[in-house]
């Protein structure tokens, strides 16, 4: 089966260029659409919708309606497509490329990045100036907590990931090692 991504990039795609026409700008639309894919995600919503018993017309208006912000008539129709098609369940990967449509569009990027320990705002910021000269373009930075690192970061931006934790060095040297 195609992966899960393989079959929303055309969906996130045509959503994206819906959304660039429209005056109501990105920001709005990608709004909608976050909120869209936190709805699909809850367990009782998945539940409800994979039901057999329903039929794509009683889908077509029960999901927007546990939607709590007002949805334009394109995101409904947008909706629609995904029930006629069976891809409703598809919404959190449809808004997670969007997200990356739009701030490709911006000239920005999200960079996820992990640590073994918190933080501060000051060595975030010094992080991303560092980060933002490498790939060339504006970071928008989503930071966790992963002690499994035991130290340093891992940041992903896009596909490229650049790993400095001790986890990350440990299993070079084990691999370095068990080679020899």
């Amino acid at each position: 089966m195609a992966e899960l991504s393989t079959i929303a990039r055309p969906y996130a795609e045509a959503l994206f260029a819906a959304a660039k026409k429209d005056q109501g700008g990105l920001a709005a639309w990608s709004t909608a659409v976050s909120e869209l894919a936190q709805v699909s995600n809850v367990p009782d919503v998945l539940k409800a919708m994979s039901d057999p018993r329903l039929s794509k017309d009683q889908r077509k208006q029960l999901f927007p309606a546990l939607v709590k912000s007002p949805l334009s008539q394109e995101m409904r129709n947008f909706i629609n497509l995904l029930v006629d098609n069976d891809r409703l369940m598809l919404l959190p990967e449809i808004a997670e490329q969007f997200k990356e449509l739009k701030n490709r569009h911006e000239g920005s990027a999200s960079a996820e990045i992990a640590s073994a320990f918190e933080l501060s705002d000051e060595q975030i910021q010094e992080l991303l100036v560092g980060l933002e000269k490498k790939f060339g373009f504006k970071l928008k930075p989503v930071v966790t907590v992963d002690k499994s690192l035991i130290g340093g970061v891992r940041v992903t931006v896009g596909d490229q990931v650049l790993d400095t934790s001790v986890q990350a060095q440990l299993a070079r040297l084990r691999d370095t090692l068990a080679a020899a």
